[in-house]
């Protein structure tokens, strides 16, 4: 009798030990899909906090690219055509603006806007349609020197169109989703402010939807990786809003000297038809409405010419003073 009762304590035992190890496979099975459903979630926050901020700083960038156009074909074009005008226009021997003569265009950004005006005039038909989406990203985000890359204004609004399409930022600030065969968060989050992002963005399909898994140890990597995820949309969600603020800042400044730009160009178009086109007739007041008149389209051209972003989608640091700067030296020479 010992013997068989030894074999029933051993089979109890054992009994035991198995409703134990099944017990904890059920813990830890809730424990696996309970970290996986918060890895989960840590990425699909990271997801909408990226994807709220490219869309914000798509939307200014494009404003700021709406601006650039507005105020080239409504300010800069009739400011041109009155100055065409002007005959014998020399500052350097008008009483009182010597200063002013600092801040005004010499013939070489003269033509450049002349040109720079012409393509954004050609560029407001097709804003309507949106068949200058992609270029309009692009005008927005880089300077006028290179959108004047080439002489023909056809091409250089191709190689806007082109610049956006390539450039895995302006992709990403454009709404181009992986769904719809465009580089989408994880291209535009790979180039942006340098970022490397390698390991995290790779988890996007094993991590979401993995609630699944038995594997407890493969649940507390995935968290892991959903935090380093985390952690990289954050940076690129901190690098989109300074874009954002950048863009607006532009924009906002655009604004402030086209206020003052237009009603000299009114005041210029009166004094020619008062006055006709020799500048040398015109009395030193109306010689300066003309200087600040030029000094303004200088100020805004050099806006116009400073990128936001270079090739790598980093601000530029040249925009981060260019503003302050302009308004600095407009601030000596115009009352």
């Amino acid at each position: 009798m010992p013997i068989p009762l030894l074999f029933i304590g051993i089979g109890a035992a054992a009994g035991a030990f198995g409703v134990g190890k099944s017990i904890k496979a059920g813990v830890d099975q809730k424990e696996a899909n309970r970290t996986n459903e918060r890895a989960d979630d840590i990425i699909q926050e990271a997801s909408k906090k990226i994807e709220t901020c490219r869309k914000n700083c798509g939307t200014a960038i494009d404003n700021l690219g709406k601006r650039k156009i507005q105020i080239l074909d409504e300010s800069i074009k009739p400011f041109i055509a009155e100055f065409e005008k002007l005959n014998h226009v020399e500052l350097s021997e008008s009483k009182g603006l010597n200063e002013l003569q600092k801040m005004v265009l010499d013939q070489k950004n003269f033509t450049e806007l002349k040109e720079l005006q012409s393509m954004a005039t050609s560029m407001v038909g097709g804003l309507a349609s949106g068949a200058m989406a992609g270029a309009l990203t692009a005008f927005g985000a880089y300077g006028a020197a290179g959108a004047l890359a080439t002489a023909s204004t056809g091409t250089a609004i191709a190689s806007l169109s082109g610049a956006a399409a390539t450039n895995a930022t302006l992709v990403f600030f454009g709404g181009g989703s992986l769904a719809a065969g465009g580089l989408g968060m994880a291209g535009g989050t790979a180039v942006l402010g340098g970022l490397v992002a390698g390991p995290a963005l790779a988890i996007l399909g094993v991590v979401v939807g993995a609630k699944a898994s038995a594997n407890l140890d493969k649940a507390y990597s995935n968290l892991s990786k959903a935090k380093e995820f985390k952690e990289e949309m954050d940076t690129a969600s901190a690098l989109c809003i300074g874009i954002r603020k950048r863009a607006s800042m532009f924009n906002r400044f655009l604004v402030s000297l086209n206020s003052i730009f237009e009603p000299l160009i009114y005041e210029m178009t009166n004094i020619i038809e008062k006055r006709g086109t020799d500048f040398r007739n015109f009395s030193d007041n109306e010689k300066r409405v003309v200087a600040e008149a030029m000094a303004m389209a200088g100020a805004i051209k050099s806006i116009l010419d400073t990128p936001i972003l270079d090739d790598e989608g980093n601000l530029t640091p040249e925009s981060d003073k260019m503003v302050e700067m302009t308004r600095n030296k407009l601030e000596e020479v115009i009352a």
